[in-house]
């Protein structure tokens, strides 16, 4: 990490901060580093960031599980908490376990476990062509992305040979879209970002549907809000699963485990 003029870092920070970054300081950092000394292309980080893109997309890169993962206009950026679904899902796993990640946008989760575990038969899932085509990327020959609906696109081969289904679906309610950050609702697809009225179709379908592709002994981990845990825990324990709520406040994180019984 280069150093940087901390007269500069100040005056970014301070027009990151008058534009409403939270992380004003932080972001700074970003953006220089991203520069790497190029004064015409700070100003055009800069002035994207201030436009209001998310800063992952200006810089066209997101951390995730300690590593960079590609990320283009357009598709969902990854977030810190869902890095619980990757601490949650590690577990169960060894190397070449059959795992699914679903909904997976450019990767991320994947990535995350195999970093974390080491090679594993794995298929990413997502119904936007887009982020498939970066989640490739990201994966980069380590795993398989596809275009598809949820289980629709997997091999006859993995059904009841799953070891994980790792998931990060869309669960914002339709009408609360409206209240989130310009940066999610006005740079995100809409199909990333809503879960129906309550914010939960996507899971129901899940839930209807993980049992026959999970071996016994198998693990769905989900993503969810901490309001909605319970409401989710119960359809997959209602489709015979055992279901547990995991919360980290630190991350403001939450996921659903729900388990095949043996």
């Amino acid at each position: 990490m280069p150093d940087h003029d901390p007269a500069a870092h100040r005056a970014l920070t301070a027009r990151l901060r008058a534009a409403g970054s939270v992380f004003a300081e932080d972001e700074a950092t970003v953006i220089l580093d991203e520069a790497d000394g190029d004064a015409v292309r700070l100003r055009s980080l800069l002035q994207r960031r201030l436009a209001g893109e998310p800063l992952e997309v200006v810089v066209g890169w997101a951390s995730f599980c300690g590593h960079r993962v590609r990320v283009v206009p357009g598709v969902f950026v990854p977030r810190r908490r869902t890095e619980l679904v990757v601490e949650e899902a590690a577990p169960f796993l060894q190397v070449g376990d059959s795992v699914v990640d679903l909904c997976c946008g450019v990767g991320a989760i994947s990535v995350g476990l195999i970093v974390t575990v080491g090679l594993l038969d794995l298929v990413a899932v997502d119904i936007d062509p887009d982020a498939v085509e970066v989640a490739a990327e990201n994966l980069a020959g380590r795993a398989v992305a596809v275009v598809g609906d949820l289980f629709e696109p997997l091999p006859d081969r993995l059904r009841g040979a799953v070891t994980v289904v790792a998931v990060n679906a869309p669960y914002v309610p339709t009408d609360a879209i409206a209240l989130m950050p310009p940066e999610a609702r006005e740079h995100e697809r809409r199909v990333a970002l809503d879960g129906g009225a309550d914010g939960l179709d996507v899971h129901r379908r899940i839930a209807a549907a993980v049992g026959e592709w999970l071996r016994p002994g198998g693990a769905v981990v989900i993503e969810v809000s901490e309001e909605q845990a319970d409401a989710s825990a119960a359809l997959f324990a209602a489709a015979g699963l055992e279901a547990r709520i995991r919360h980290d406040e630190d991350r403001d994180a939450t996921v659903v485990v729900a388990v095949r019984p043996a």
